[in-house]
């Protein structure tokens, strides 16, 4: 089968190309050896049919990041490229056209964001810019599908480029050839384009990112929950529980099947959180309890990203990320650990070295609360004043900065600047936005459900063994001497480990001064990831690298806490 690849520098809108062509009959996969992620996907050409790769979005093709690397060793099993370029950066777009040109390889050029070069008063004269490249040009909107069509039957048309340029100068080069193909007009800026320097400017962008953030986090927090309280909730409770206690009716409660299976009952009923059942707990945590909040952020998300602001936020921050060894773009992962860890966990991808994904995975794990949390916390030490609420966050963040130094000082390796393109402010297409979207919750549902329900069992077999128990006498002493906590916050700590907000909930009851309440939230943020991040984490990370995090968690929380109990 043939393999048309489609590349093209980041943001030009590959990935709507890539629909349009494809439909929804898709595969996301990382590249082997790699955590580089690319999509593939088939259709019909000439009768035949054909695989289509949407490559990794890459500027050059220098080899100097892992996404440029996939990219050569794509280029040498690719029969076809469709080079997709931003219309309205042609320049910049060229040199990246320049260097497959170089590589001998059958090439189209597509020309996307053609609506766009009007309202930025761009004139390219397409069959000019096709002379002088030696290869077939085709413009399209892939928003709209205005060019598709006629994109489509020249696909056949792709061949090799007569042309030759010095190698040496490919910025000269581009230059040349954009000015002869296209010409500008004076226009006046749109609202758009206002706001888009605004979003990069200190002064402002940090204004509007604080309000981007606020909206993101009411609309994920309204979707996801009003997910979980109006169907998965009622489904479970309604459906699934009385299903499994009727189909598993022949098994006496106490014994070892009934309780890997269902798990302990509460009161005579499954109690999905606390029950530990590998049918009930082990379910109900990935889909009723992640899986709204990883539709909702990826829901967001995509729409932040295809509407071209996740570039400039990547560059706001970038500053501020390379003191903690790391850069712009792993504001994300932080961002989306706000709603919840596990898709935070998957979103460390973004990042290039191994060094930065431990480094962001563990800073992520350790002091960035979930939004379930966060609601517990301000519903409980809230109750106490912004005083006490602040002195939880603000903490946090002390250990955000501080464990981010630290491991920058002290983790070996680079962190590479950040290079984004940063595209022009556009509505994005629903189409291909939902479909991502699928794209990624399918991903979650395949890849990381499985992880979190044998994190389940893993927890239910040690509870059924006595050692979580035995672990909660061993901890007591450090509890109540080390942080002055009573015995029974050990309860909460456990719990923890399957669901950070219920833990927080659990002290409520406990009669904890102001002080304590303080500190056991800390604590419970910082100590360890619940069950569901962690597993996924040992698959991003791998087992030594998730063990060498989990020290440091525990090492940070022992610490913060002793402290916390010392000077308030």
């Amino acid at each position: 089968m043939k393999k048309i690849l489609l590349m093209g520098n980041p943001n030009v809108g590959k990935s709507a190309v890539f629909s349009r062509l494809t439909g929804v009959d898709v595969i996301t996969s990382n590249y082997s050896g790699t955590t580089v992620g690319y999509t593939r996907g088939c259709m019909r050409l000439a009768g035949e049919k054909v695989e289509l790769i949407d490559v990794p979005g890459v500027y050059s093709l220098a080899a100097g990041t892992k996404a440029e690397e996939v990219a050569l060793d794509m280029l040498k099993e690719g029969d076809i490229v469709l080079n997709i370029v931003d219309a309205t950066r042609l320049e910049r777009n060229l040199k990246l056209t320049l260097q497959l040109i170089s590589r001998r390889a059958p090439m189209l050029v597509v020309l996307n964001m053609w609506d766009e070069t009007k309202h930025r008063g761009i004139e390219i004269d397409v069959p000019k810019l096709e002379e002088i490249l030696g290869i077939p040009v085709v413009a399209v909107c892939a928003v709209s599908g205005e060019g598709i069509r006629e994109l489509v039957g020249r696909m056949v048309q792709a061949r090799v480029s007569g042309f030759e340029y010095d190698v040496k100068d490919v910025w000269a080069e581009s230059g040349r050839i954009a000015g002869k193909a296209q010409k500008f007009f004076h226009r006046h800026h749109t609202f758009l384009e206002t706001l888009a320097d605004a979003s990069i400017r200190p002064l402002t962008g940090i204004p509007i990112a604080l309000i981007i953030a606020a909206l993101s986090f009411m609309v994920i927090r309204f979707i996801g929950e009003g997910l979980i309280a109006h169907i998965f909730e009622p489904v479970f409770e309604k459906l699934w529980g009385p299903f499994i206690v009727r189909a598993l009716a022949f098994l006496s409660p106490g014994g070892i099947a009934h309780e890997i299976l269902i798990g302990k009952l509460i009161d005579g009923n499954i109690d999905f959180v606390q029950s530990m059942g590998l049918l009930t707990t082990g379910l109900f945590v990935p889909i009723a309890m992640v899986l709204p909040y990883v539709f909702s952020f990826y829901l967001v998300l995509g729409f932040l990203e295809d509407s071209g602001y996740l570039p400039r936020i990547g560059v706001l921050s970038d500053n501020l990320m390379h003191r903690v060894g790391l850069h712009g773009l792993a504001i994300i992962p932080m961002m989306l650990g706000l709603g919840c860890n596990v898709p935070a966990a998957m979103a460390t991808r973004v990042l290039e070295t191994r060094r930065e994904r431990f480094i962001a995975a563990t800073l992520m794990a350790i002091a960035v609360p979930c939004m379930a949390q966060i609601a517990m916390i301000m519903g409980l030490v809230g109750n106490y004043g912004a005083m006490a609420l602040a002195q939880v966050l603000g903490t946090l963040f002390i250990v955000w900065v501080i464990l981010g130094l630290l491991q920058n000082a002290l983790v070996k390796g680079e962190s590479p600047e950040i290079f984004v393109e940063i595209p022009p402010y556009r509505m994005p297409y629903m189409k291909v936005l939902f479909e991502k979207v699928w794209m990624r919750v399918k991903w979650f549902i395949k890849e990381a459900v499985p992880f979190v329900m044998l994190g389940v069992l893993a927890v239910n077999l040690l509870y059924a063994l006595g050692v979580i128990k035995f672990l909660g006498k061993l901890a007591a002493p450090v509890i109540t001497g080390v942080m002055g906590l009573p015995e029974e916050t050990v309860a909460a700590l456990v719990v923890g480990f399957l669901r950070k907000d219920v833990a927080v909930g659990m002290l409520a009851p406990l009669g904890l001064s102001v002080k304590q309440l303080v500190i056991a939230s800390v604590v419970l943020t910082m100590y360890f990831p619940c069950v569901a991040t962690f597993t996924v984490l040992i698959k991003e990370l791998g087992i030594k690298d998730m063990m060498k995090s989990a020290l440091i968690m525990i090492a940070a929380t022992l610490f913060v806490g002793g402290i916390l109990n010392l000077i308030l």
